[in-house]
């Protein structure tokens, strides 16, 4: 059950974060810096909550140790997640001539790319097994993304 709330709560979360940053993104202007001080901004607010939690666990006298593997790929993870956020806040704002996307198109297409890309990778480099009905929902995942690629508007 708890694995169950805090899924939940990270899918909410999430959600926010995707939507702030469209919010945010259509505000960014055509200033080219905007959307760079706009994703370190959200940076910043990102270490002030880690560290506010460090903070707490400290008192709490948990051990304060990071494996240097965990660190490599911690610093891989963060570089593809600055450089997702730099993108989405220019694509939220619109791109050199191109009109800004739609929160309802970009949004469902980057979770449902990530799901598909995540979900390959896992079961190819890492041999995570999938059940057939696991597969549809991969399947449904990537169709979903077609019809919003392609869909008219």
């Amino acid at each position: 059950m708890r694995t169950l709330i805090l899924l939940i709560l990270i899918t909410v979360c999430y959600a926010g974060y995707n939507l702030l940053i469209k919010v945010s993104g259509s505000h960014t202007g055509s200033v080219n810096t905007a959307p760079i001080l706009a994703t370190m901004a959200l940076q910043a607010s990102a270490f002030g909550v880690s560290v506010a939690y460090l903070i707490y666990l400290t008192q709490q006298n948990a051990s304060v140790t990071l494996p240097g593997k965990a660190f490599i790929w911690a610093v891989g993870a963060g570089v593809c997640i600055g450089l997702a956020e730099i993108l989405y806040f220019y694509l939220f704002r619109g791109f050199a001539e191109d009109k800004p996307v739609a929160g309802s198109v970009a949004i469902p297409f980057v979770v449902g790319g990530t799901i598909v890309i995540s979900v390959l990778v896992s079961v190819l480099a890492f041999g995570e097994p999938l059940k057939p009905v696991q597969w549809l929902g991969v399947v449904l995942a990537f169709s979903g993304m077609i019809l919003l690629a392609f869909s008219p508007g």
